[in-house]
């Protein structure tokens, strides 16, 4: 598979795991239009990766976004208009879809957040399995300051982590919280002095994992957040049962049986 050409996202993969940085750093990685597209297009050419096992998704320099580059975007009012258009096979547009693109990642995602997270860029942490931080880190759903609200997925999601009420709350005032006050009302997962080394060692202890039971646990809780229990008891089966037939179920049990290393083959899907 090519690696996409990126403007103002870099990645490298090392050992199964994706390190995907916003690269605009002089600018506090503000979101342009650009940057949209390029988050776009290195999800869609991860998922295709089945050797792939995480990815850890951080800002350069001293920030992880500041948010839209609102400047930039009132220069191109006619793209940033385009933008907004849906796409009717996926029911995502452009801003939408740079942060749920990495739902549709079958691996663990890790937001990896220091410095500022306005506005977009909780939205696109939000659309990460899991979120470290560092205690400062500096959080806002910033939208509300200008009179608007999150329109990147921000709503679904952000309800879904922290709860109606204290969404609303948030989405309303746009008030800033530090990181350590967003672990404790549950937007971010854990804090730690080195997000980007902590998210890198527990993207690295899944590595003993099977690939396909991590791709069906995320399918499968994703799921139940939006299926009844009927269904969501019928997809646990179905993905029970296809999990048993897998050669990477077998490798893992004989590694426990025979307490060594599983060396397990790409996923499946």
């Amino acid at each position: 598979m090519t690696k996409p050409v990126t403007k103002y996202v870099s990645t490298r993969v090392e050992n199964g795991i994706a390190q995907v940085r916003l690269d605009r750093p002089d600018k506090l990685n503000a979101l342009t239009l650009d940057t949209l597209d390029d988050l776009i297009r290195t999800a869609r050419w991860l998922r295709r990766d089945r050797t792939l096992r995480a990815v850890v998704i951080a800002g350069e320099g001293p920030s992880f976004t500041a948010g839209l580059d609102i400047a930039g975007a009132l220069r191109t009012p006619g793209r940033v208009a385009r933008a907004f258009v849906p796409s009717p096979w996926r029911g995502t547009n452009r801003f939408q879809e740079a942060c749920w693109a990495w739902r549709r990642v079958p691996v663990p995602v890790i937001a990896a957040v220091h410095g500022h997270c306005y506005g977009g860029g909780v939205q696109i942490a939000l659309a990460a399995d899991l979120r470290f931080a560092t205690p400062d880190s500096k959080w806002s759903v910033l939208e509300g300051k200008w009179g608007i609200i999150p329109d990147m997925t921000g709503v679904r999601s952000l309800t879904e982590v922290v709860g109606v009420d204290v969404a609303k709350k948030l989405t309303m005032t746009a008030e800033q919280i530090s990181g350590a006050e967003a672990q404790r009302i549950g937007l971010v997962t854990e804090v730690h002095d080195d997000p980007v080394r902590a998210a890198t060692d527990f993207a690295e202890s899944l590595l003993t994992r099977s690939p396909d039971a991590i791709a069906a646990a995320k399918r499968l809780i994703d799921g139940a957040l939006t299926s009844s229990a009927r269904r969501t008891f019928a997809r646990e089966r179905w993905a029970q049962l296809r999990l048993l037939r897998l050669e990477n179920t077998g490798v893992l049990r004989r590694a426990v049986q025979t307490k060594t290393t599983p060396e397990f083959k790409p996923r499946a899907r």
